[in-house]
């Protein structure tokens, strides 16, 4: 039998709070001397009140600085909580050879920011780019009985051994990305996903591999709100 951690299960559990709360602005979270995780906390959080946390995956060669932006507004302008964890390697373990040391690092970033904050448990939402498209993928799909949402953008590849849950995905790829093409790629994944039985909105964009902001504000609110426009 596959060991399910091995196989990107992660071991993370909601929880009480029971440290106290960041004051608003970026955060390094202090669990590792290099490459550490990031956490974004907009205004008016409220600790113990259940607050959406959204987890953004860089891409390849990327950091948690260079990936920020793509939501960063939008947590403040929401209100949701924002954690960008970074890839011990130069890009997430799963794409060189399998779930390791990012996906303990991930385990311990979430219990951190869990034991600060009350989280609602009914948006726990992975977001990614890239590399960090693939990586929401497919650890996302491995632990959708604690992950709710996927916001995926131009991702390469869907690596899953262990199924959980049934997150709900908005899915992303600019029809003239080169690096990765669309055809071979998010088209290929939107059909496996349905055809597996998972709600899938996908949106295609004319744009090369890079994400669109305007597809990146509509895949939030959709997310958050759970309505189509």
């Amino acid at each position: 039998m596959i060991d399910p951690q091995l196989a990107g299960r992660l071991t993370f559990a909601h929880r009480l709070p029971t440290k106290p709360p960041l004051p608003p602005g970026r955060h390094a979270l202090e669990l590792f001397a290099e490459r550490d995780a990031m956490l974004v906390v907009p205004d008016g959080i409220v600790p113990r009140r259940p607050t959406p946390l959204v987890v953004l995956f860089h891409g390849g060669g990327g950091s948690a600085e260079k990936i920020l932006p793509m939501l960063e507004d939008h947590a403040k302008a929401r209100g949701f909580l924002l954690l960008a964890p970074q890839s011990l390697f130069p890009t997430w373990d799963l794409v060189i050879g399998g779930h390791g040391p990012d996906r303990e690092r991930l385990d311990q970033a979430l219990a951190e920011v869990s034991a600060r904050y009350l989280l609602d448990p009914t948006h726990l939402i992975f977001a990614g780019h890239s590399d960090g498209g693939s990586y929401t993928l497919s650890l996302g799909l491995a632990n959708g009985h604690v992950v709710t949402h996927l916001l995926v953008s131009s991702a390469g590849f869907l690596s899953v051994h262990l199924q959980s849950g049934a997150p709900r995905i908005f899915l992303s790829h600019g029809t003239r990305d080169e690096q990765i093409p669309i055809a071979r790629s998010a088209r290929v994944h939107v059909a496996q996903l349905r055809e597996a039985g998972y709600e899938v909105m996908a949106v295609e964009y004319d744009g090369p591999h890079a994400y669109d902001p305007s597809v990146v504000s509509e895949g939030i609110r959709v997310l958050l709100e759970g309505t189509t426009s």
